[in-house]
């Protein structure tokens, strides 16, 4: 009851503040963000990459295998450090607020639209997700019905969203950072009094040990060489092609704000999966002991459910502090989603047919663009719950972000050469990156296992969409038609 009472207090506060963030959002581009200053981008941003899989999956997989969960976040804190120090600098200089205006520089208007559309779906795909992991936790911990805590997270979202725009993003991740943060670290002191402080943590570390000579919990790499460099290659390609995450660069008042934001985000970033992987470590220690309880009294052994159980075992207002803190970390990754999809739609597909509109019907079709990502988040969630095959195809999606990223970067290359490109081939190529990932996750669940392994080294989707990204455009590029209207300056700025 206590849990519900401050979750419920939590999120009121998160729609207060995001609605209080209205007056700063007043024309189109303070909804999308503009001036940013380094604080505002770095807890902007920072939501897409402290979700709900920073720590209930990180959690997950440190119950499973360790610390080694934690390279999900320094996957995550490497790429955004890659990108600013590599491209922060770039990006900022374009003048746009999207990925896909940042394609159309380098390779033009029609490839900025094919790249909307299929950034668009992936962060619909990343938002579904999130609501998914937010209803379940509703439903197995508080009791709630799925249904209708999608609906009520999608409302609440949802509402302080297009109150606010980028304000109301970055105001409310500021709160969320501080209590993702302090409730992780409060929870660590917390539940390792429920194993006997560290003595007994590490006690219990060895006896799960000796009881599966597999594991090895504080090995690094014990999740798998694979897990590990996929992580890493999605962090350093995803981080720079991710619109939720590089909207708020982009926004920032200077070129050096850009940069300086995104390296603080980085170090936000990364450290937070080992916290979270801790915890899990800590929930198997008590599964181990028979000590990790779920409402029915009954042993919990699903990694899935480790953290959230775990404070349920801890005292309620820990436990509600922290349930709070879990629920904050997904509502700050699909609050910027939601925006980033409305705003690629908005600039980059529904203004390039209006381009006479003004900024109020600019501002206006920015707040329904947002509103309706939003409701396909929670309806596309509520469809697909239980559909586990339908929603590995989804995940696949990811990939397609970060292997766009390569067909940016030759984009790049080609205009510092000052070689006309092919604006088809490289729309062609951004298809058949999205079509191999699918295809490749489809084999997987029909067969069981991946097409394609190197000894005991898995090719997941991510290397087939980078690999398709690479060799499709360098080939494309060279077989079709040389028709991009961009003029090649020599230029990266």
């Amino acid at each position: 009851m206590i849990q519900t009472i401050i979750i419920v207090l939590y999120f009121a506060l998160t729609v207060f503040i995001g609605v209080m963030s209205m007056r700063k959002s007043k024309t189109s581009d303070s909804f999308h963000g503009a001036e940013m200053a380094v604080f505002a981008i770095v807890c902007a941003s920072a939501g897409e990459w402290l979700g709900g899989t920073a720590t209930t999956g990180c959690s997950e997989y440190g119950f499973n295998f360790g610390l080694s969960g934690a390279w999900y976040t320094i996957g995550n804190g490497i790429g955004v450090m890659f990108l600013a120090l590599c491209f922060s600098k770039i990006y900022r200089s374009l003048k746009t607020v999207t990925v896909p205006g940042i394609i159309e520089h380098y390779f033009g208007p029609r490839a900025r639209r094919v790249s909307s559309i299929l950034l668009i779906i992936v962060m619909e795909a990343v938002g579904l997700a999130q609501m998914i992991a937010a209803g379940k936790l509703g439903q197995s911990l508080l009791g709630f019905d799925f249904t209708w805590t999608c609906i009520v997270f999608a409302i609440i979202f949802i509402v302080y969203t297009l109150c606010g725009g980028m304000n109301a993003v970055a105001s409310t991740n500021k709160m969320h950072l501080f209590v993702m943060y302090g409730g992780a670290i409060v929870a660590i002191f917390v539940a390792l009094g429920k194993v006997d402080g560290w003595t007994g943590f590490l006690r219990g570390i060895s006896s799960v040990e000796a009881a599966d000579a597999t594991k090895h919990y504080f090995n690094m790499f014990s999740i798998g060489p694979a897990k590990v460099s996929s992580w890493i290659i999605a962090g350093l390609l995803g981080a720079c092609t991710a619109q939720a995450g590089v909207q708020p660069v982009l926004a920032a008042k200077d070129i050096p704000t850009a940069k300086k934001a995104c390296i603080i985000t980085a170090f936000v970033a990364a450290p937070f999966g080992f916290f979270t992987s801790l915890l899990g470590m800590i929930a198997k220690v008590m599964s181990h002991n028979g000590t990790l309880l779920n409402t029915a009294g009954e042993v919990v052994t699903d990694g899935k459910l480790a953290l959230p159980t775990l404070m349920m075992n801890v005292h309620p207002l820990v436990g509600g502090l922290v349930m709070a803190s879990i629920l904050a970390a997904i509502l700050s990754t699909v609050s910027p989603i939601i925006l980033a999809s409305g705003t690629m739609y908005t600039k980059d597909l529904w203004q390039k047919r209006h381009p006479e509109a003004d900024d109020k019907a600019v501002l206006k079709m920015s707040r329904i663009s947002t509103a309706l990502a939003g409701i396909i988040c929670a309806v596309f969630a509520i469809i697909l719950v239980n559909a586990s095959a339908v929603l590995d195809i989804v995940y696949s999606a990811y990939s397609l972000r970060g292997a766009l990223f390569i067909i940016v970067m030759l984009g790049m290359m080609w205009m510092k050469k000052k070689k006309v490109v092919s604006e088809t081939g490289a729309i062609i190529a951004m298809i058949l990156t999205g079509a191999s990932a699918i295809i490749w996750v489809a084999i997987k669940l029909i067969t069981g296992s991946y097409p394609l392994s190197i000894g005991k080294f898995t090719i997941t989707e991510t290397y087939v969409a980078v690999i398709v990204a690479f060799v499709a455009t360098l080939i494309l590029n060279a077989a079709c038609k040389k028709d991009s209207p961009v003029v090649p300056t020599g230029e990266l700025s």
